[in-house]
């Protein structure tokens, strides 16, 4: 049997004598009608992106998710359903969105080998669709991934007016940073705007007594001195990556700033002491919070 890491269509895979009809059924899992992947490769977004496009052939475009997933970005639930543009009549499979909107010429590409709508499209698409908090986080993705900036966005929308979901999306546009690395920073992010206080930028460069780059932190209000680092799961779980972590708090404190520590636990279930230590701080160094 042939090495295949990637969602293949079964009838050309046995025709041409890749795989057998039994190996088909023994060592790969169907995701769509003729549509298979072999087992142990992990099925998430991007492999589901790419089995859509095979079931939807030549007058489909990957659309909203699945396309995201084949720009680059991360986080995207791998239970999510496929999404597509259609041209076709063919009824859609399962965990599959057809959607009808209209797609000017220029709002779709070739990547990755696969038809599917630009980023700044995709963009547009998921923050008409998707509850806000989740809109933001995935276009956050979507623009670290490709550089995507939120004016070309609401160009598209600008394209397009009037249409359903509008409202929503301008609203995601606002929020939308690049920086955030993970979904949580961004959560952590609108937390702190929702509550007041002025908007932190991302990715903060922290330069030594020397002028040298040292570091660059979550997120924060440079002009006050004032650090969120979000600590993901290593820091919890790898020895060593929390040691690193502490020495990195020690530095980022020695140059004079002040740091809150966020974790998973504490975003979820006490999100206000999270805002009362980051009012406190920037009060305390004369900020308008």
């Amino acid at each position: 049997m042939g090495d295949f890491d990637r969602p293949f269509l079964g009838s050309v895979a046995v025709a041409a004598g890749a795989v057998t009809t039994r190996q088909l059924r023994v060592d790969c899992t169907r995701l769509f009608r003729d549509v298979y992947v072999c087992k142990g490769v992990t099925v998430d977004a991007l492999v589901r992106a790419h089995a859509a496009a095979i079931w939807a052939g030549d007058d489909g475009i990957l659309a909203g998710l699945s396309a995201a997933a084949i720009h680059g970005a991360l986080w995207i639930d791998p239970n999510a359903p496929a999404e597509v543009f259609r041209t076709g009549s063919r009824r859609p499979p399962p965990r599959t969105i057809v959607h009808g909107d209209a797609l000017e010429p220029d709002e779709f590409g070739l990547y990755a080998g696969r038809l599917a709508s630009k980023p700044a499209r995709t963009a547009y698409d998921l923050g008409r669709r998707l509850p806000l908090d989740s809109a933001i986080a995935t276009i956050d993705a979507l623009c670290r991934a490709t550089g995507l900036q939120p004016d070309e966005i609401t160009a598209v929308a600008e394209r397009h007016p009037g249409t359903r979901g509008i409202v929503s999306l301008r609203a995601a546009i606002e929020l939308v940073d690049a920086g955030a690395e993970s979904p949580q920073e961004t959560r952590t992010r609108l937390l702190l705007v929702r509550a007041g206080l002025p908007r932190p930028t991302t990715q903060i460069p922290i330069v030594d007594e020397c002028g040298r780059v040292v570091a660059r932190a979550d997120l924060g209000w440079e002009r006050w001195r004032v650090l969120v680092e979000y600590d993901g799961i290593q820091h919890w779980t790898d020895e060593e990556q929390r040691a690193w972590d502490h020495e990195r708090s020690e530095l980022l404190e020695r140059l004079g700033w002040k740091v809150i520590h966020v974790s998973s636990k504490r975003l979820r279930l006490r999100p206000h002491e999270i805002v009362d230590l980051a009012r406190g701080k920037l009060r305390e160094a004369g900020a308008p919070a």
